[in-house]
């Protein structure tokens, strides 16, 4: 019996070793035991650890109304409120760009616009649709420093 090659035969079998490939290189190393990750959804697993407990800034560098980014920490720290500071990822929820401002009550990003609530990371503005993450900080003696 012999067996006709035909076009279809051909572009099957070519689709089929494919989706082979794909599901291999989709798989992972093998090694890891079926964890799950564990990295930030900032990116600032490492950055943290480094800067975590440092002073970022005096209270008195952080406008009432405003806030200031800290572009090698990757959080912006607003003080939405006199003597109320809060801590967010500087980076924008809709495409990671690092924001860039600070204005008028808004945490800003120029690459597509979007504008985030200094009092509480919310959007108020897309095309994001998530609020920018909470950080940690915490504020004695004048100082706001990364926890």
């Amino acid at each position: 019996m012999t067996y006709e090659t035909t076009r279809r035969t051909v572009l099957l079998a070519t689709g089929a070793t494919g989706a082979v490939a794909l599901v291999a290189a989709c798989g992972g190393g093998g090694d890891d035991n079926g964890s799950a990750s564990t990295s930030s959804p900032t990116g600032r697993e490492t950055a943290g650890r480094e800067t975590a407990g440092r002073d970022l800034a005096s209270t008195d560098e952080i406008p009432v109304g405003g806030g200031k980014i800290f572009k090698d920490e990757e959080v912006v720290v607003t003080q939405p409120e006199q003597g109320r500071f809060k801590a967010f990822s500087a980076i924008c929820t809709h495409q990671r760009c690092t924001v860039a401002s600070v204005s008028d009550g808004t945490i800003n990003c120029v690459c597509h616009g979007s504008r985030f609530r200094i009092a509480d990371g919310s959007v108020a503005d897309g095309p994001a649709t998530r609020p920018l993450p909470a950080e940690k900080i915490t504020v004695e003696g004048g100082s706001v420093r990364l926890t």
